[in-house]
């Protein structure tokens, strides 16, 4: 079985009522079985970011760009799990970040560490790594779509300050 047959199989175990989408309650319970505990917040902005035709659930193919993802960041993480122990520091951290095509000045990786460091102790399991992975990319995503010229800037009226917000928020 190759790995696009074990993720039709997994996708369609996880699409209960056989209707070819996935809802974010059914992928959030889905990860929990793999011991992945997500907010709810977190698992629907997976599937904003994946979600091309804008409907509010999760198809197969937007179901395999996911999983692509997912797998990038788990490499990295797995990477610099250098001792084995199911958890980075912030400097491993910011490694992966670097790793996986994100570059944060100093202010805004502490701040995000802040906000993603569930236990507060500097340790960052694959969950928590994984939710600030999403919400880096989210950023990312919706940060490119406003810097129209690739110049790394962007100026916002209100109203798109507003959409930003809303877009982003977990």
């Amino acid at each position: 079985m190759d790995n696009s047959d074990v993720l039709r199989e997994w996708f369609q175990r996880v699409d209960s009522n056989s209707t070819g989408n996935i809802t974010a309650p059914q992928l959030k319970s889905a990860f929990a079985v793999g011991n992945l505990e997500f907010p709810l917040s977190i698992v629907q902005q997976m599937i904003r970011m994946y979600d091309f035709d804008r409907n509010g659930t999760m198809n197969f193919e937007e179901f395999v760009a996911l999983n692509k993802f997912l797998l990038k960041v788990q490499n990295a993480f797995s990477s610099l799990d250098r001792r084995g122990l199911g958890f980075l520091t912030p400097d491993d951290v910011y490694e992966a970040l670097v790793k996986l095509g994100f570059s944060l000045d100093s202010p805004a990786f502490y701040t995000l560490c802040e906000s993603f460091d569930q236990t507060k102790k500097g340790m960052f399991r694959l969950d928590d790594f994984i939710s600030l992975c999403i919400f880096v990319q989210s950023a990312s995503n919706l940060f490119n779509s406003f810097d129209t010229s690739k110049q790394g800037r962007v100026s916002l009226d209100f109203n798109q300050f507003v959409y930003c917000t809303a877009n982003c928020r977990i």
